[in-house]
């Protein structure tokens, strides 16, 4: 008799199991829902709906540097004239020959980076290597660097051409950016001489890669200027102490002509029989020279201000923005994952890139192993034409063969895109079970009883 109450109870509660347990699974019985196997082509097909990716502000771009450059030195000082005499006899004094170095590039010079544009994602969204062969020219702020776009500010200053680019190159690498480039010295503004005097066109001549002589130096300014050779001479201000070369020695010996000059040299050709003049051109330069570094040490200690308080906007702008964030308060997209997956719930697409379909399956634990059927992956998504409304496309990634997961790493995910994994046979069946086995139980020792 327990025995046939115990069959009983069995036929009965089997005979309901589409009630005690319903199964979520993907099917096309509904007109609007179509299944589509994943594959290399049907990839393509997927990924060219429109979508871009949300970006993050601009304050998390900006750079505190840039902030404008220094205020000008204002209005020199008047020009100096006096009376004229007549000098005795014109003594050679020379100066001592400077060691040979090599040119370091100093502030105000002009570096031209010159570089080739690449395929890759992160070239494409540089600025610096957007278009193939870009030259552009960089100039060495007061701190010593040059402010690059995606790279960030780069200290040149006192480094030779070849330490400059181990530098950069060494920059680019940590920004990921290919470091293929040439770089050149475009403007050389850090190192000059100044000539004027009898001179065709009195100037300032910067000091190259190559060295400048005092030959050079003449005929950059157009040349000497005047009919009278016996009582002129070349006056050189050095570091303190004044030099002279007869004009007349000066034009037979060679060696005089190559005399090298160095930075902060000033050249006065004389032809007004005064030393006094000379001494007057000297000290309107270093007047001059002090005048503007006193302008240029007030406009640095402006800029510095300028800078702190941008960074620190910057700064609160980024806080407020991460605070905003971390209070759900940003509008976000996102994708969903349900079915037999290690954590369901909400996968949130992220800031300027676009997610694939293996990182939100993988970045929350992937497919449940013991419940989950790697055959029915799905990337449910519905239609955003108002005239198929309610029309839904599964794709289906069918990862029995795990080659087929490449295509979850192709697979781009679109905002409200649900990720749904369905249960394997035995698992529904397992469940059918836990379900029913409390039942039966129940009707048998209600029988006995």
């Amino acid at each position: 008799m327990f025995k046939r109450l115990i069959a009983a109870s069995t036929l009965i509660l089997l005979s309901g199991c589409g009630v005690a347990y319903v199964s979520p699974k993907v099917t096309d019985a509904g007109s609007k829902v179509r299944i589509v196997s994943l594959t290399s082509e049907t990839v393509l097909a997927a990924n060219r709906s429109t979508y871009e990716p949300k970006q993050l502000p601009a304050v998390f771009f900006q750079t505190a540097g840039g902030a404008g450059g220094l205020r000008g030195a204002g209005p020199t000082p008047s020009p100096v004239s006096q009376i004229q005499t007549k000098p005795g006899n014109l003594a050679l004094r020379i100066p001592s020959t400077p060691p040979n170095t090599t040119y370091h590039i100093g502030v105000g010079d002009v570096l031209l980076l010159a570089t080739r544009s690449g395929s890759s994602t992160v070239e494409e969204l540089s600025g610096l290597l957007a278009a193939q062969n870009r030259r552009q020219g960089y100039t060495v702020q007061d701190d010593g660097a040059i402010a690059i776009p995606d790279v960030g500010r780069v200290k040149v200053s006192d480094l030779t051409l070849e330490e400059a680019e181990a530098a950069l190159f060494q920059r680019l690498l940590e920004a990921q950016i290919d470091p293929s480039f040439s770089l050149e010295i475009a403007e050389f503004n850090s190192k000059r001489v100044s000539i004027g005097g009898a001179v065709g066109n009195p100037t300032v001549i910067p000091i190259t890669l190559t060295q400048l002589t005092l030959d050079q130096a003449v005929a950059g300014a157009g040349g000497i200027q005047t009919p009278d050779l016996e009582y002129a001479s070349i006056r050189l201000y050095r570091d303190g102490d004044l030099y002279q070369i007869p004009l007349e020695q000066y034009l037979r010996r060679p060696d005089l002509q190559k005399t090298r000059l160095i930075a902060g040299d000033s050249v006065f050709v004389d032809t007004e029989y005064q030393l006094d003049r000379a001494q007057a051109y000297f000290a309107e330069q270093i007047t001059l020279q002090q005048f503007r570094q006193q302008a240029r040490s007030q406009a640095l200690a402006e800029l510095t201000s300028v800078v702190n308080l941008r960074r620190a906007s910057l700064q609160e702008g980024r806080a407020n923005f991460e605070a905003q964030l971390a209070n759900d308060a940003v509008d976000r997209d996102y994708a969903y994952l349900a079915g037999e997956v290690t954590k369901s719930g909400r996968f949130t697409l992220p800031f300027g890139r676009k997610s694939t379909l293996a990182d939100a399956l993988y970045s929350e634990g992937g497919i449940d192993t013991m419940t989950g059927n790697p055959s029915q992956i799905y990337v449910l998504r519905g239609s955003n034409d108002p005239r198929e409304f309610g029309a839904v496309t599964a794709w289906n990634l069918d990862a029995r063969n795990a080659t087929n997961l490449i295509l979850a790493t192709r697979m781009e995910l679109r905002p409200n895109d649900i990720i749904f994994v369905a249960e394997q046979p035995v698992t529904r069946w397992n469940r059918v079970i836990t379900q029913i086995t409390p039942s039966i139980l129940t009707s048998v020792a209600n029988s006995v009883n």
